[in-house]
């Protein structure tokens, strides 16, 4: 699904943000809105972008497009070891996002992906509690800073 126009302005603002913060590394995952909102970075910055797969969205299974606060997808979301049923558990994420952090080491690295895939990143830098694994939430556009 595209960006509406509210996420395009959203993805040009975020550029502009970008212009004067120097990127070593500009990966993006391969869906559409990820590759929009990178389109517009690199057109607004000079630099352009790969493609990683690693990057994709969880795969939600029976829970794709389910309301994020649907009571069964809460209780499945806690269930770390356990893939959705047809799709990817926490687990499975963190065996394609770890490697990638590692590989890009000291990097200055700028990643647009998916909000399943910014909890991992998140999960990697910093110690998270249960709690605050399951309920956390990247805004559209924002921007995390990592060390």
């Amino acid at each position: 699904m595209p960006l509406n126009a509210k996420g395009m302005e959203q993805a040009k603002e975020i550029a502009r943000s970008l212009k004067d913060i120097k990127i070593e590394v500009f990966l993006c995952s391969p869906l559409c809105r990820a590759r929009q909102t990178a389109d517009a970075i690199s057109n607004e910055i000079g630099v352009g972008y790969e493609i990683d797969d690693r990057l994709i969205e969880q795969d939600f299974g029976m829970f794709e497009g389910v309301d994020r606060f649907d009571g069964e997808y809460q209780s499945a979301k806690r269930e770390y070891f356990v893939r959705y049923p047809g799709g990817e558990s926490f687990f499975d994420l963190v065996a394609r996002v770890y490697p990638l952090i590692e590989e890009l080491g000291d990097t200055n690295t700028l990643l647009v992906t998916h909000g399943g895939i910014c909890r991992i990143i998140r999960s990697y830098f910093e110690d998270m509690g249960n709690e605050e694994f399951v309920q956390f939430a990247q805004g559209n556009c924002e921007v995390r800073i990592y060390p």
